[in-house]
Formats: C-alpha cells, sequence, structure tokens
C-alpha cells in the first residue's frame, strides 16, 4: 500500500485507540465542591452561596469544622454527611445525600479512626478540600 495512502488510516487507528484507552478523569475535591456544594456554601464555604438565602436554615460555615471541634477536622462526620449517613438537622431538613454521585473507583483512606477502609475518592477528596479550607 502507498505510504501516502496508508498514513490516514493509521492516524485514525492511533486516535481511536487513544480515545479508547484513555481512562476517564476524576474531577478533584476542588472542582466537585464547586459542583455541588458551592451554591449552598458559598465558593469560600463560608455559607454563603447564591441559594443560602432561599434555604429554611443557612448553610453551615464549612471554614470553621476544625475551630468548632477543637481544633481537629472531623473527617468522618463530614465523610457521612456528605454520604447521606447522617439523617436530618435541626429542624427536619436535610442536605442532599450526594452518595450516588461519588460511586466509583474506591481509595484506602483512613478516616481518623487508624483503619484504612476503601472510601470513594471522590468523596476522599471533597473531604480533602474542605480540610484545606479550614481556618486556623
Amino acid at each position: 500500500m502507498d505510504p501516502v495512502r496508508i498514513l490516514p488510516f493509521l492516524s485514525v487507528v492511533v486516535l481511536g485507540a487513544c480515545v479508547l484507552g484513555a481512562p476517564e478523569r476524576i474531577p478533584t475535591g476542588a472542582e466537585d465542591y464547586a459542583d455541588y456544594c458551592a451554591a449552598c456554601h458559598g465558593p469560600s464555604g463560608k455559607g454563603d452561596g447564591e441559594l443560602a438565602t432561599t434555604l429554611a436554615s443557612r448553610p453551615a460555615d464549612l471554614t470553621l469544622l476544625s475551630r468548632n471541634n477543637g481544633g481537629s477536622f472531623p473527617t468522618t462526620p463530614v465523610m457521612a454527611k456528605i454520604w447521606g449517613y447522617s439523617g436530618l438537622r435541626e429542624g427536619g431538613f436535610v442536605m442532599p445525600n450526594f452518595g450516588p454521585l461519588l460511586d466509583g473507583e474506591m481509595v484506602p483512606y483512613d478516616g481518623g479512626d487508624g483503619i484504612m477502609t476503601p472510601t470513594p475518592i471522590r468523596l476522599v477528596q471533597i473531604a480533602e478540600h474542605l480540610r484545606a479550607i479550614q481556618v486556623k
């Protein structure tokens, strides 16, 4: 076969292999926060998102989680709240359950109890993002 004629064919095959073989990109914790949390909790986590005033109770200031927990970031309770395991808040209002959005790749993670537990990577990344925005 003429090399000039085979080059376009090979280009399509190589490009197709790259697209088909490329792993799905996992959003960062900051990206997931922006997509799923910032509308209520605000871009910086202070509870002042664009939807905050439409809610029956103000969203939590996520920058104070460590300060309100004796200086230690409450990893497991935070992850439980995001996942949807923590149930009703005072007044009967529930934060949306984001568990289904966090299905996917699991990673071993120690939520603070010394036990490496298989945990969805996106849940870990959101929790670590929240840890990073704590005020000192």
